[in-house]
């Protein structure tokens, strides 16, 4: 079905893709109000969040940006910029709304330095992958194990806290939630 891992020189010969769908950035608690009924409605997101990276050893950054993304939209919520709204800790934690993404504890535990959250309703892929002999538990490994694509790390180490973020940025940041979606999707389907 799945080849249970793969080497860099082979993701290296795959296509790369990023999301092309419509991006939308939340840097204020009007478009927060505006565009919260969209993600409360849909009841599977690919997830992802994004710090700006810190090069000194014991120094930690509160998320700058948590990303929700499906086949056509990606929503980009500047956490350094509305915080972690309290509508946003009860979509953390509704069961209802499955959340999918990588390395989840992470996340959630770095989305805690912002605030109390309970995270319910989340599903770790680096862990979903292993029910199809999948080893391999990096997004860039996922993506090209299950999707047949690689995508770019480029802008990871980027700063997430910048006034105004690149399209690069923008992109990246929403294709890296975008393919958990559809890892996710495409996994689900060798299930039913």
């Amino acid at each position: 079905m799945f080849q249970s891992t793969i080497t860099k020189e082979e993701i290296r010969q795959l296509p790369r893709k990023t999301f092309e769908g419509m991006i939308t950035v939340i840097d204020n608690i009007p478009s927060f109000e505006k565009y919260f009924p969209v993600i409360q409605k849909e009841k599977l997101w690919g997830f992802d969040t994004e710090t700006r990276p810190t090069f000194r050893k014991g120094i930690m950054n509160k998320p700058a940006m948590v990303q929700f993304a499906n086949r056509t939209h990606a929503f980009l919520f500047r956490l350094n910029r509305i915080g972690l709204p309290d509508r946003m800790a009860d979509i953390i934690a509704d069961p209802g709304i499955i959340k999918v993404g990588v390395a989840l504890h992470d996340d959630l535990n770095d989305l805690a330095m912002h605030r109390e959250i309970v995270p319910d309703g989340f599903i770790d892929l680096q862990k979903y992958a292993t029910k199809f002999g999948i080893e391999s538990k990096g997004l860039t490994k996922l993506t090209a194990i299950v999707l047949n694509f690689r995508i770019s790390k480029s802008q990871q180490t980027s700063n997430w806290e910048n006034n105004l973020l690149s399209q690069a940025q923008l992109v990246y940041a929403a294709t890296d939630a975008w393919v958990c979606y559809e890892i996710y999707k495409r996994l689900r389907s060798f299930e039913s």
